[in-house]
């Protein structure tokens, strides 16, 4: 028959490999347990579902100790540790919700060829075209003889008109930058408090295991003592 234990936080019986001994949690965690259950002390003991219950409410209070509130952010991050889901489709998913408008994409597609050498060399072979058909074909009697009054002006509403566009899109690439900076974030702190719940799990496995030594010198010892009580009789006759 599989031994079993009762839960001091629960009250219920557990197998007893699910058992984890009170002085095998760290302080901080411990007057965690004690503050919600009083009657918790030192020789208490409870499961290890129970306790990563108590390490994530500790998780908590940790990120909300410099504001009074978690922020939407860790909010996330600690519903993606209790899913057991990724982060990376959390934030992928928020970025696909927002849609851009049609201004939007016509400016970062603007931006785009703006900043392009198809741009510049085609930019630059239009104005050879224009100099060259006023000057030469038309003998600079045409639509835009010398100084070219109409191409400084073409020139002048087009710069006027890309600045604004251009910074439209650089805009909208900072708030990019912002979203990826913000998955960053997330994915950092998610890891961190995956890194410290798996030294909390590392130390009680190193602590459970300890605990099973212990337990088998003690029967060893035991029964090397029945062995010595049955062999000093033998020795005395």
């Amino acid at each position: 028959m599989a031994q079993t234990f009762i839960s001091d936080i629960s009250g219920q019986s557990y197998p007893i490999s699910e058992r984890v001994n009170a002085h095998a949690i760290n302080v901080g965690l411990f007057n965690m347990i004690v503050k919600d259950k009083p009657q918790f002390n030192d020789r208490s003991s409870l499961t290890l579902k129970e306790l990563n219950e108590y390490r994530m409410q500790y998780i908590s209070s940790y990120l909300s100790k410099e504001v009074s509130n978690l922020t939407d952010m860790e909010q996330k991050v600690m519903q993606t540790l209790n899913d057991n889901s990724i982060i990376t489709k959390e934030v992928d998913t928020e970025e696909e919700t927002s849609s851009d408008t049609f201004g939007e994409r016509v400016a970062d597609k603007v931006a785009t060829f703006g900043g392009s050498w198809t741009f510049i060399i085609a930019f630059g072979v239009f104005i050879l075209l224009w100099i060259a058909a006023n000057v030469y074909l038309l003998a600079n009697k045409g639509f835009d003889p010398y100084p070219f009054i109409l191409l400084n002006l073409i020139l002048s509403c087009l710069a006027s008109l890309q600045a604004p566009v251009i910074m439209m899109s650089q805009n909208r690439q900072e708030d990019k930058d912002r979203l990826r900076a913000k998955k960053d974030y997330m994915i950092n702190l998610k890891a961190e408090i995956e890194l410290r719940a798996l030294h909390e799990k590392i130390d009680h496995l190193i602590i459970h295991q300890q605990q099973e030594l212990l337990e088998i010198q003690r029967i060893q010892i035991e029964m090397m003592n029945d062995i010595l009580e049955k062999i000093e009789p033998k020795t005395e006759n």
